[in-house]
């Protein structure tokens, strides 16, 4: 069945009120004040920030997630809407409040995270309109397995959904480093024949399948029936993977601020050339630089590419693929 869509993607997933504090030379002693540049805040969760990658590629995303009736909600449906973001299936929970998490880097060491999980832990399948799922080319699921009111039967059901309806399918995941209880034949098998693009990362894919080789770990994935795998691996680069072909690719060469979002810029990238047909070469090189544009300045999204700037950007600079298979 085909759709006649209004919207371009649907994001569905994790819904976070951030606050980023500029890097510091070193953490604070106890009972020191130190002086930052910068604490801004912003919306984040994957959802969000994909789809806010999405609108200044000029791409049409609605949004549905969870957040609490409380002043961290009104901020992160407000900032949505003012980034050009459908928010009609952003829902209101009246048990928890809103998502919320203090990034804090120090220059030359990886961010520390403060975090309440809030109202994402109440989000389910009920909370989405499936008609508002059907408005779209693309559905995006971002967050899955720490959601824990979605599980994989539920999953089944919206992606299954939005396949029936003409839909293409992009699944992203966030599993915790402590459980190692995730695992492929449990909570993904019976959704990936459902989904058309996997996108964990190399962290991410070796708690799913106990490969710590990514070319393993997109083929533990791809035999489960999802034709297109890309397993992103941080500084490293990213391998893309079809059963016909498996490429991997460098990241591109920018003056990195801050590392945080550039995933979720890399799923919008890669969405924008699923949705314009392109090959898997061209979308990964175009996701790739879409993910380093997002590290160029302080949260997840201020520094990620317009569309004019991507173009510009890549008339100038390109990856030099490896081909694996």
């Amino acid at each position: 069945m085909t759709n006649s869509a209004d919207l371009d993607v649907f994001c569905l997933g994790i819904l976070v009120a951030d606050m980023f504090v500029s890097p510091l030379p070193a953490l604070p002693a106890v009972g020191q004040l130190s002086l930052v540049d910068e604490i801004y805040p912003d919306t984040g969760g994957c959802a969000a920030n994909t789809g806010v990658s999405l609108t200044k590629l000029g791409l049409r995303a609605g949004l549905s997630g969870k957040v609490g009736r409380d002043a961290f909600g009104d901020f992160i449906t407000q900032d949505m809407a003012a980034k050009g973001l459908e928010t009609v299936g952003i829902r209101r929970s009246a048990t928890v409040g809103t998502s919320k998490t203090v990034i804090v880097r120090v220059i030359g060491e990886d961010r520390r995270y403060l975090h309440t999980f809030g109202a994402n832990a109440d989000f389910s399948l009920d909370d989405v309109d499936l008609q508002e799922v059907a408005r779209a080319k693309v559905l995006y699921v971002g967050g899955y397995l720490v959601l824990p009111r979605l599980d994989q039967g539920a999953l089944v059901r919206l992606l299954s959904f939005a396949k029936g309806r003409g839909l293409k399918t992009v699944l992203d995941v966030i599993v915790p480093g402590n459980r190692s209880d995730f695992r492929v034949a449990t909570h993904l098998a019976e959704a990936l024949p459902y989904t058309d693009v996997f996108l964990p990362n190399d962290d991410e894919a070796y708690l799913l399948t106990g490969e710590s080789d990514p070319v393993a770990q997109a083929r533990a994935f791809l035999a489960c029936g999802c034709p297109n795998v890309v397993v992103t691996l941080g500084e490293k680069g990213a391998l893309a993977a079809t059963p016909r072909e498996m490429v991997r690719a460098p990241v591109f060469p920018v003056d990195v601020v801050d590392p945080s979002g550039a995933g979720d810029a890399f799923d919008a990238g890669y969405i924008y050339g699923l949705l314009q047909g392109w090959g898997l070469r061209r979308t990964l090189e175009f996701a790739s630089a879409i993910g380093a544009s997002a590290c160029t300045k302080l949260g997840c999204t201020p520094g990620v590419f317009t569309l004019p700037e991507a173009e510009a950007f890549l008339a100038k600079n390109h990856l030099q693929m490896e081909t694996l298979s």
